[in-house]
């Protein structure tokens, strides 16, 4: 029950690791605001409320800050504050490959999500956990934030490359109001988004090639990790980027 008594805000808990992580913080005794534009994520929900937890859903865009605004807005309404936010929703386009082929569109898109999103969660995240005295900020990134790749998704890299940027400065600016800001770079994952992605064993095996451990991650393997950043089990850290890779960014040659 590390989180007893804690109130978390989750975005793309529609799937993936926001479901997974909304899922794991409600065992450990938080009460869920749920937020992700797709209607799965009242199934989420009712499978948090079904194991005994509190949940409510909220159907917001990321990209639009009012929706953002609205989001933590019914955290302090229904929950009376907020202790922890995790900006985890996340988007990556089909035609998102190299600096030349990429589609303006598209990048505009992907930052919209994976940079603004993020931005947005947090203004909103730091003017609630002010009036809570404090509180923790969890952005998710990614590993290709530290690593290039011959397999390019430009739009989604430097997004998440921002998302560290964002991520360092922020954990500065309000080290002294008790708000730790700290990154989460998952490594490639079994989740839906990425195995519609790496749609044949080819593309599969092609990153796997790279990963020590030599398989794909799980995303209850990263609500893991974000509970620890939840938690105050990591009370003296802020401006971190926790990699939760399978070893990959500090390869050089694998076993294979």
């Amino acid at each position: 029950m590390r989180l007893q008594g804690k109130v978390a805000l989750i975005t793309g808990t529609g799937s993936g690791i926001g479901r997974a992580t909304a899922l794991r913080f409600a065992a450990e005794g938080a009460r869920i605001v749920a937020v992700d534009i797709a209607a799965s994520n009242d199934d989420t929900v009712a499978e948090v409320r079904a194991a005994g937890g509190e949940a409510i859903a909220v159907r917001a865009d990321v990209s639009v800050e009012p929706d953002v605004a609205a989001a933590f807005g019914r955290a302090e309404d229904e929950f009376g504050g907020l202790d922890v936010a995790f900006n985890n929703a996340g988007i990556m386009l089909d035609d998102d490959t190299d600096a030349v082929a990429t589609s303006d569109k598209t990048i505009d898109r992907t930052f919209e999500v994976n940079v603004k999103g993020v931005l947005y969660g947090c203004k909103h995240a730091v003017e609630s956990m002010r009036r809570r005295g404090g509180g923790s900020i969890i952005n998710t990134a990614s590993f290709v934030a530290s690593v290039g790749a011959a397999t390019p998704q430009i739009a989604y890299t430097a997004s998440k490359g921002a998302v560290l940027s964002l991520t360092r400065e922020l954990s500065v600016v309000h080290a002294r109001e008790n708000i730790r800001v700290n990154a989460l770079s998952p490594g490639p994952l079994r989740t839906e988004m990425l195995m519609s992605f790496l749609d044949t064993p080819e593309k599969k095996q092609r990153r796997l090639v790279h990963v020590p451990m030599g398989r794909f991650g799980e995303a209850d393997e990263m609500a893991a990790a974000a509970l620890f950043l939840a938690s105050d089990d990591s009370s003296y850290m802020t401006g971190a980027n926790l990699q939760i890779d399978g070893g990959l960014t500090a390869a050089y040659v694998t076993p294979e």
